[in-house]
């Protein structure tokens, strides 16, 4: 496990939590707002689909990063698919998320089929308990939607996406000729009734661990 701060006691470590960028795969950068929220911050997790070492490289000149692979993430073979920090006595487990296509495709197909009304956990949160029984903070992404709750007594954190399809991005990637499942998604996803909004997070370790979302638009 590795030990990410030595701070005294009384001292608060802010640490910003981003997931699921897809940049440059998807965004030509990151958000300016983004960065900017992130500026005094003590870490940057990363909970995976970064999309580039360049993201890595770009988060890095704001603090250290500990990022995981997400299963966009082929060409970062080097970043691991799970890993625990200590924190201030604390023990943060990160992991993207993603599971076994039996489990993934079902809850795509009825989350594309209901337009974005309806997505489906599938269980998520015990199995997310059950991989790391120790931790005290699970942080994970790919699910593209932003939860904070409380588990077990483990605080399970989903910052939500970076990025985010929309009509107006569904539209901008038909654009691109994408190959032809993604044509498919597309053309249905592009019709969504929810009104999906990129965030990002804030994790606060001290005396009292608090997990906050904040919007980019």
């Amino acid at each position: 496990m590795k030990e990410c701060s030595n701070r005294h006691n009384g001292v608060v470590v802010r640490i910003g939590v981003v997931a699921d960028t897809h940049c440059p795969e998807f965004l030509d950068e990151l958000p300016s707002r983004l960065l900017q929220r992130l500026h005094g911050v003590d870490l940057i997790i990363h909970a995976g689909d970064v999309g580039g070492e360049a993201t890595l490289a770009r988060l890095r000149t704001i603090a250290p990063v500990e990022a995981v692979r997400g299963d966009h993430d082929r060409h970062l073979p080097h970043l691991p698919p799970g890993r625990e920090l200590s924190v201030e006595g604390r023990t943060i487990a990160v992991v993207h998320g993603n599971r076994s296509r039996l489990i993934e495709e079902p809850v795509t197909l009825l989350g594309t089929l209901s337009l974005g009304r309806a997505w489906p956990d599938a269980g998520i949160q015990g199995w997310l308990c059950r991989r790391f029984p120790e931790a005290d903070v699970i942080v994970y992404g790919h699910t593209h939607r932003a939860r904070v709750q409380v588990v077990g007594g483990k605080l399970l954190f989903n910052p939500g996406a970076v990025y985010m399809v929309d009509g107006a991005e569904a539209r901008r990637r038909l654009d691109r000729g994408p190959n032809w499942f993604e044509w498919c998604w597309l053309q249905v996803i592009r019709h969504r009734r929810d009104r999906p909004v990129p965030s990002f997070g804030l994790l606060e370790i001290g005396d009292r661990v608090r997990a906050r979302v904040y919007p980019l638009r």
